[in-house]
């Protein structure tokens, strides 16, 4: 098996809000992400794909592909925008980056199908340098 990634960058803001909770109860657990007017990130989010290479390319998938269905799906929807209120695979959810990246997933998963043999393997979504997550659609 061969695993090919595909990096892109985004803008985006989001709240950490749970409408059921009082405003100091969210204060309490989501802290200065619960600030009413949200806050922003400049995310990174990793595609990888698994597959074997076609033996008349070579490729498990042409990154030029990838890249661009990545964009059409995701990164033109989520860049510049409030994931709470612009973005419609987001509404009515928790804006976390855990929810956030299963949508990513569930998203990609459907339209790679679509182009390609190739399977999708992990989504990695960075929010700072320092915080990411992981899903592998378990």
């Amino acid at each position: 098996m061969v695993y090919v990634s595909r990096k892109e960058h985004f803008n985006a803001a989001h709240r950490l809000f749970n409408p059921a909770w009082s405003d100091e109860k969210n204060k309490e657990v989501f802290g200065a992400c619960a600030n009413v007017n949200g806050h922003g990130h400049n995310f990174e989010l990793i595609v990888t794909v698994k597959g074997q290479p076609h033996p008349d390319t070579g490729f498990v998938i042409d990154l030029k592909v990838l890249g661009d269905l990545v964009k059409e799906e995701i990164i033109d929807k989520v860049d510049h925008k409030n994931l709470n209120v612009d973005v419609d695979f987001m509404q009515g959810k928790m804006a976390s980056c855990e929810v956030f990246i299963v949508q990513i997933w569930n998203i990609l998963e459907r339209a790679l199908a679509r182009i390609s043999d190739a399977r999708l393997h992990q989504v990695r979504l960075y929010e700072t340098p320092k915080n990411y997550v992981d899903y592998y659609g378990e």
